[in-house]
């Protein structure tokens, strides 16, 4: 491979921006589309902007705007999901906030469906009215195609697609930006308010709904740059993804057994109804656990979801893209139950932030699920998360940002190592070390899988941390690490044919990272709640109603209410 000329270029020209929004999800977009558009916005996505976790929502978004429902309604029913973890300010902010942000939505275009010319809603598990607007069972991608049309429509948000942050940029305990891989180039992108939207870290499991990009990559960065982290261990485990040999974890929506499907197993019984009264309407970590434990009692690989209850008619009408993807799999859930089992979802856990979606870093905010805003407690009720990242990215309309603010980077460049270039580009060839580091990250997940996935215990937690600890050491070591030592204000070069390993490099390491920040949460919370299940502690204890924090390497608690 031909070494490049890795010397500095000219600092960069038009790279200095009001805000840097890293993420092109609906959190990442919605947030674009909130600030004034009298702020220059950088937007940052890895893929391009119709690709990401929001786009493969299919249930709906959550709000009490139905004549029978009301904000108090919506707000005792996240509570109740949260199992004692959610901070009820946050949650009455985004009940409250529900309505104007699902309007601003229909304003922009988004077609949601609709029943004699009002917005339809349907049930979905442990919410106790119909309160979830729905567009078929694309959702997520309806919301999102709209917004980033509104986003490409806007003089003011330059986008920088198929691009990956490596590093937040912090100056004295400031975040002014970070460090961007983009059109060949890694450069540092400055900013007065730096947002963090970049989704889950599903990928860091080896079953997971997760589009591929779902890797973690804003706790991971913000955890290096020194924020405070909180819930890491609670990870929801959706109880229904495809589970056909061949297959991918293709999801099912929540919203299928709202409309009446049946999980059944390979005998037709209706099982779930001995692990709770409510049957497949309970809460989602319960469906998981219990197809969890029916599995290891039968024996079985998965269970069934029956959706021939609902009418044919109203099953093609609000699951079009479900019934394709299983026809495409020689499934057709017309005339037959469709293979099921649990799958990695969505992440609880995140950046600690306020009800501005501030973090503890100045300078730095986070929204979506990247996010810890107190909202989901220990377990996320369904179709809370869209609106979520809908309520907590319309407060960054409130930004503290300065008029003709004047940050010049060469006067923060630091001095620095120099760069290993014979080091860093001795890849035998970009094949081979793309071949090892998806060999790596296979290794993870299913590390991951085996040690902290529904059901945990400390022998297997303990066994996971000391192999990746070993992991993480070599991965430290590893040439590539240079590459965050690239001086602030300043601009390197970097070939075509080292884009794809510089993505699939600093994934694995967000994966390292959030691996270890997981399991080392799992391992501290000896109690079960929520998403978070112990074989050896299998009860929720009233000691460990509280927050699990992490700085650095430390953890502690702290109670919901102190947020």
């Amino acid at each position: 491979m031909t070494q490049p000329d890795l010397s500095p270029l000219a600092p960069p020209q038009g790279h200095h921006f009001d805000v840097l929004v890293i993420g092109g999800g609906a959190a990442g977009l919605y947030s674009a589309l909130s600030i004034p558009p009298q702020w220059h916005i950088g937007l940052v996505t890895k893929d391009t902007l119709s690709i990401s976790a929001s786009d493969w929502a299919q249930g709906g978004i959550a709000a009490a705007i139905g004549v029978d429902d009301a904000v108090s309604l919506h707000v005792a029913d996240t509570l109740v999901a949260g199992a004692g973890l959610c901070d009820p300010q946050s949650v009455e902010h985004l009940a409250s906030k529900a309505a104007p942000c699902i309007q601003r939505l229909v304003d922009l275009g988004v077609a949601f469906d609709r029943t004699e010319g009002q917005l339809a809603m349907t049930l979905e598990a442990a919410h106790s009215r119909r309160r979830v607007l729905h567009a078929a069972d694309t959702t997520g991608r309806a919301i999102v195609s709209i917004l980033a049309e509104a986003v490409l429509q806007r003089p003011n948000i330059t986008v920088f697609e198929s691009a990956f942050a490596l590093d937040l940029w912090m100056v004295e305990g400031r975040c002014r930006g970070a460090l961007v891989a983009h059109s060949q180039q890694l450069q540092w992108l400055s900013a007065q308010a730096t947002v963090l939207a970049t989704g889950g870290g599903g990928q860091v499991y080896a079953q997971t709904t997760n589009p591929t990009a779902s890797t973690g990559d804003g706790v991971a960065m913000a955890w290096r740059a020194g924020a405070q982290l909180r819930d890491l261990e609670f990870v929801q485990f959706h109880p229904t993804s495809l589970a056909e040999p061949g297959a991918p974890p293709f999801l099912i929506s929540e919203a299928v057994r709202g409309e009446g499907a049946h999980l059944v197993d390979r005998q037709g019984y209706r099982f779930v109804f001995d692990y709770h009264p409510d049957g497949e309407l309970a809460p989602r970590d319960v469906v998981s656990r219990a197809i969890f434990h029916h599995l290891q009692k039968t024996g079985d690989s998965r269970v069934w979801l029956d959706m021939r209850p609902i009418p044919r008619d109203r099953l093609q009408y609000r699951f079009p893209n479900i019934l394709q993807v299983c026809r495409t799999w020689g499934i057709d859930p017309l005339t037959d139950p469709v293979p099921v089992s649990p799958a990695a979802h969505y992440w609880m856990g995140g950046i600690t932030t306020d009800l501005r979606s501030q973090t503890t870093i100045p300078g730095l905010y986070a929204v979506g699920e990247n996010a810890s805003t107190g909202v989901h407690g220990a377990n996320r009720l369904a179709s809370n998360s869209l609106l979520e990242c809908l309520v907590y990215g319309a407060e960054l309309a409130n930004l503290p940002l300065q008029a003709n603010s004047d940050f010049d980077p060469k006067e923060v460049a630091s001095a620095v190592s120099p760069l290993d270039e014979a080091a860093l580009w001795s890849q035998n060839t970009a094949k081979d070390a793309l071949a090892t580091l998806h060999q790596q990250r296979e290794q993870l997940t299913q590390l991951m899988w085996d040690a902290a996935a529904i059901s945990r215990e400390q022998t297997r937690l303990e066994g996971a941390i000391a192999a990746l600890s070993q992991w993480r050491t070599e991965w430290q070591q590893h040439p590539w690490q240079s590459l965050h030592q690239l001086s602030p204000g300043q601009t390197y070069p970097l070939p075509d044919i080292d884009w794809p390993l510089v993505r699939a490099w600093g994934e694995l390491g967000n994966l390292y990272d959030i691996a270890w920040l997981i399991l080392n949460s799992a391992a501290f919370r000896t109690e079960s709640r929520g998403g978070h299940f112990r074989q050896d502690y299998p009860q929720p204890s009233p000691q460990w109603q509280v927050h699990t924090v992490v700085e650095g390497d430390r953890w502690y608690t702290s109670s919901p209410v102190e947020q």
